[in-house]
């Protein structure tokens, strides 16, 4: 069973930058499309950046221009550089990816941005 394990996490002070990884433990083939999410206490799960195979990233209004989702889908792999962060940036952050109609999720790493 594949499972994926997200990593770098941490606690940041704001406009402090965090890289968080994501890696499949087996192969998956046939990647559709590459997602992370968050979710903060006490609000819904947000998607927050995406990269489909072969397209165009998109990415929350919220996170526009701070944040940059990337890939590599031979090793099963995605990535979130978060810059300039800020307090409202603080969540579990989820990594997922969806490939020939299943979905694979990890079980998310925490984020926190305080002075």
């Amino acid at each position: 069973q594949v499972q994926l394990v997200e990593s770098g996490g941490g606690l940041v002070q704001p406009g402090g930058s965090l890289r968080l990884s994501c890696v499949a433990s087996g192969s998956i083939f046939s990647i559709n499309v590459m997602v992370w999410y968050r979710q903060a206490p006490g609000k819904q799960r947000e998607l927050v950046a995406a990269i489909p195979s072969g397209g165009t990233t998109s990415y929350a209004d919220s996170v526009k221009g701070r944040f940059t989702i990337s890939g590599d889908n031979a090793r099963n792999t995605v990535y979130l550089q978060m810059n300039s962060l800020k307090p409202e940036d603080t969540a579990v952050y989820y990594c997922g990816i969806i490939a020939s109609g299943y979905d694979y999720w990890g079980q998310g790493t925490q984020v926190t941005v305080s002075s």
